[in-house]
C-alpha cells in the first residue's frame, strides 16, 4: 500500500469513529426525563411542594416561609393579700402575642413607609433622580453639539459613532449630575 492509501484509510477511520460517537451522543441526549428537574434555591426559611405525575406537575414554592415569626407569652398570678385592715385576693392573667420579622424587629401592625428609610434618605433619593435626569440631558446636549459633528464624517460608520457619542454623553452627564446633586443636597 502506498502512503496515500494509508493516509486515506486513517482519516476515514477517524471520521467513522467520530460519526459513531456523535450518533451515540445524539441518541442518549434525546431521552426526555419523566419529570422535570428543577433546582430550587434553598435557604433557612424556604419551602416548596412538588406534585408530579404523567399528566403534568404543580409546584408551590415559598422563598421566605415563615415570613413572620410569632412569640407567645402568658403570666398567671394568684396572690392572697394580708394586711392590717383586711385581706383580699388578687388574680391576674396576662397574655401577650408578638410577631417578628426575620431581622428581629417587632411587627407593630402596619407597613413601614419608604421601606424603613428616613425622611432625609427619601429626600436624597428624589434629589438624586432629578440630578441624574438633568445631568443626562445636559450631557447629551453637549455631546450632540461637540462630539457628534466630529465623528459624523467617518465613512460608513459615522452615523453609528454619532449615536455612541450621544449615549456616552448622556451617561457621563448622568453620573456628573448625581455627584453635583449629592454635594448641593448634602447627601
Amino acid at each position: 500500500m502506498t502512503f496515500f492509501k494509508w493516509t486515506a484509510l486513517g482519516v476515514g477511520g477517524v471520521v467513522a469513529v467520530a460519526h459513531i460517537g456523535v450518533l451515540g451522543h445524539i441518541i442518549t441526549a434525546t431521552k426526555v426525563p419523566e419529570a422535570p428537574v428543577i433546582n430550587f434555591p434553598r435557604g433557612d426559611y424556604s419551602s416548596y411542594k412538588v406534585e408530579a405525575g404523567k399528566e403534568g406537575y404543580s409546584i408551590e414554592y415559598r422563598a421566605n416561609d415563615p415570613a413572620v415569626l410569632e412569640s407567645q407569652k402568658s403570666l398567671s398570678l394568684d396572690k392572697e393579700k394580708r394586711g392590717l385592715f383586711g385581706g383580699g385576693n388578687e388574680s391576674r392573667r396576662e397574655w401577650r402575642r408578638d410577631q417578628y420579622t426575620m431581622d428581629g424587629t417587632r411587627n407593630l401592625g402596619g407597613a413601614i413607609d419608604g421601606e424603613g428609610k428616613s425622611a432625609k434618605d427619601i429626600e436624597c433619593i428624589v434629589a438624586d433622580a432629578g440630578a441624574r435626569s438633568q445631568g443626562a440631558m445636559a450631557g447629551s446636549s453637549i455631546a450632540a453639539g461637540v462630539g457628534v459633528p466630529a465623528v459624523i464624517g467617518i465613512p460608513y460608520v459615522g452615523w453609528l459613532a454619532a449615536g455612541w457619542v450621544s449615549l456616552l454623553g448622556g451617561r457621563l452627564g448622568s453620573a456628573a449630575g448625581s455627584t453635583v446633586g449629592s454635594v448641593f443636597n448634602d447627601c
